[in-house]
């Protein structure tokens, strides 16, 4: 089986600028800027609950705890939120009044999305968007690899992932002309 697509700055810009044009643009735009920029797992992103992302008093967390019950292999594990991210879901949660214990991502029908309904989302997505190749995982895989491409570690790589094994982790990393450029002006 075929791996991700990685996107380019490009091409998420382009699944930006679809999204926007379609009902729910804040809530798909956010889809999409959480998978690229938490590099959180379809399944995990569509098990959030607004509680996951925000404080009772209104502050978005700089950690997201996901337990056991909503990661693969059943280990809890923390994903952390750099500031944009944060921006973007307090942007998005400003549009909303609903219970902290709801969904962070409702459907057109109130109820979350599952992991299978979003992978779904995501698919048709990228293919209205006129990205070819991509999948549920290309964010996962593209925050991976951009990550990778600016020097972090392959042990850190692992930890944002959730990796328990850093083969695992090599596996998702995409080599790509311009790392190799650079990596040959270091001789």
């Amino acid at each position: 089986m075929a791996q991700a697509k990685t996107l380019t700055q490009a091409e998420l810009d382009q699944v930006l600028r679809y999204v926007a044009t379609k009902q729910h643009a804040a809530r798909n735009r956010l889809l999409v800027l959480m998978s690229f920029w938490s590099g959180m797992r379809v399944g995990e992103i569509a098990a959030l609950r607004i509680c996951d992302v925000r404080t009772e008093d209104g502050t978005i967390k700089a950690e997201v705890r996901l337990a056991a019950t909503q990661t693969k292999g059943r280990f809890g594990r923390v994903v952390l939120l750099n500031d944009k991210l944060r921006d973007e879901i307090a942007h998005y949660l400003r549009s909303t009044s609903r219970a902290a214990n709801l969904p962070l991502f409702p459907t057109a029908k109130k109820s979350g999305f599952t992991a299978n309904t979003l992978t779904q989302w995501f698919y048709w997505t990228y293919r209205r968007a006129g990205i070819a190749g991509a999948s549920s995982h290309s964010g996962r895989r593209t925050f991976i690899t951009t990550l990778a491409s600016k020097g972090v570690g392959v042990r850190v790589l692992a930890s944002l992932a959730g990796h328990r094994s850093i083969a695992i982790t090599q596996a998702y990393i995409d080599v790509n002309d311009e790392m190799k450029r650079r990596a040959v002006e270091l001789v």
